[in-house]
C-alpha cells in the first residue's frame, strides 16, 4: 500500500502564496517578526486544508507561562530533537511556552540559568541529556523550589525526582533476538564508553537476549569504542580477523554502523549475504545506507511529550517512565 505523502512547509508556502519561512514563523507562533493577522490566518487555514499533522493550537499562552528545557549538549543530527519538537507542541497545547537552553554539559552555567528563571513564571524545568545518562541531581536539587523532571537520565540517589527515558536494556534486547530470529548464532557487538549508562545497558540486553536463545556470551565479540566510527571500523576488523568470525554485528548506534560499513566492504564482505548488521537510534541516515540499515527508533516523541504534561499538570507523584522503542527492520539484517 502507498503512503500518503507528508506535507510539509514548502507545500503550504507554494498553496499560501509565501516564503517557506514565513510559514514556519506562523506555524511556531513565533512574534519576533511582524506578520499581519490575515497572513497568519490564511497560512493557517492552508495547513489545515492540506492536513498539515502539527498544525498549533490559536491562543496566547496565559500570562506567558514557560517550562525550561535545559540540555547538556545537542547536535542537528541527533534523534533526541524530536522530544524537544515534541515538548514544544505539548507545551503549546498547554497554553505554555517551551524554551530551550544549550548549557554545553557546564553545571554552573545551568545553575545560573536557574536561578534567573526563578524570577521569571516558570512552570517547571525539564534537565535533559542527548545520550542516556546516570547523574547527581544534588546540585540542581539544593539551587531551587521549581519543579524538576529528568529526561533521558536519571539520578539513583533522588528516587522521588521524576524521570523519562528510553529503555537501551529491553531495546538492546530487541535488536539482538531479532538477529537470532534471523539464523545469527555469532553475534558480535560494537559498543560505546564503557562508563556510560546507555552502553551498560544495552550490553545487557544484548547478553540478555543471547542467553535466553541459548547461546554463550563470548567476550570476544564485544568491541568498546568512543562512539567514533573510525574506531567501529577498526573494531570491525579486529572481528574479521578472529578464527571464526561473527555472523551478524550489533552496532551500539547508527553512527558506529557507518564504520562497520566501511570496514565490511573494504574487507569484501557483503551485508546481508555474509554478514547481518544492525544498528541504533534510527538516525536519518540509516534509511539512506547501502542495504538500509535496521535499527531502533527511540520514543524521544513520546517521552518528550510525556515530561512537558508532567509539568503542566502540576503532578507531584514520585513518576518513572521507561519506554521501549520500535525495531525498524530493513535489507541489513533480511536473510534473502
Amino acid at each position: 500500500m502507498k503512503r500518503k505523502n507528508k506535507i510539509t512547509m514548502n507545500d503550504i508556502a507554494r498553496a499560501a502564496g509565501v516564503s517557506q519561512a514565513t510559514v514556519s514563523l506562523v506555524l511556531n507562533q513565533s512574534r519576533n517578526i511582524k506578520l499581519s493577522d490575515e497572513t497568519r490566518q490564511r497560512v493557517i487555514g492552508v495547513a489545515a486544508e492540506l492536513g498539515y499533522d502539527r498544525l498549533p493550537a490559536i491562543h496566547t499562552p496565559r500570562n506567558q507561562e514557560e517550562v525550561a528545557l535545559l540540555v547538556s549538549s545537542l547536535q542537528s543530527y541527533d534523534p533526541f530533537i524530536d522530544a524537544i519538537s515534541q515538548a514544544r507542541d505539548a507545551a503549546w497545547r498547554n497554553e505554555t511556552l517551551l524554551t530551550v537552553y544549550d548549557y554545553g554539559d557546564d553545571v554552573e552555567l545551568a545553575l545560573n540559568i536557574i536561578r534567573q528563571l526563578e524570577k521569571r513564571n516558570c512552570v517547571g524545568i525539564i534537565l535533559a541529556s542527548p545520550v542516556t545518562t546516570l547523574v547527581d541531581m544534588t546540585d540542581f536539587q539544593d539551587c531551587t523550589q521549581l519543579p524538576l523532571v529528568l529526561l533521558n537520565q536519571r539520578d539513583p540517589g533522588s528516587p522521588l525526582l521524576p524521570s523519562f527515558i528510553p529503555d537501551d536494556y529491553a531495546n538492546a534486547f530487541q535488536v539482538t533476538r531479532h538477529l537470532i530470529a534471523q539464523g545469527a548464532t555469532r553475534i558480535a557487538h560494537i559498543t560505546g564508553e564503557s562508563w556510560m549508562e546507555a552502553t551498560r545497558q544495552r550490553q545487557a540486553g544484548y547478553q540478555a537476549a543471547l542467553e535466553q536463545a541459548g547461546l554463550s556470551y563470548d567476550e570476544s565479540l564485544v568491541r568498546p569504542t568512543n562512539w567514533q566510527f573510525s574506531e567501529s571500523y577498526t573494531a570491525t576488523e579486529s572481528l574479521l580477523q578472529l578464527p571464526t568470525r561473527p555472523d551478524a554485528i550489533f552496532c551500539a548506534s547508527d553512527w558506529l554502523a557507518i564504520g562497520c560499513y566501511q570496514a565490511l566492504a573494504v574487507n569484501h564482505v557483503k551485508i546481508p549475504q555474509d554478514m547481518l548488521l544492525a544498528g541504533y537510534d534510527d538516525q536519518k541516515i540509516s534509511e539512506q545506507l547501502t542495504p538500509a540499515l535496521t535499527s531502533i527508533q527511540l520514543p524521544y516523541s513520546e517521552l518528550g511529550r510525556l515530561a512537558v504534561e508532567y509539568l503542566c499538570n502540576q503532578e507531584d507523584a514520585a513518576t518513572h517512565v521507561t519506554l521501549a522503542g520500535r525495531l525498524r527492520v530493513r535489507r541489513s539484517s533480511e536473510r534473502s
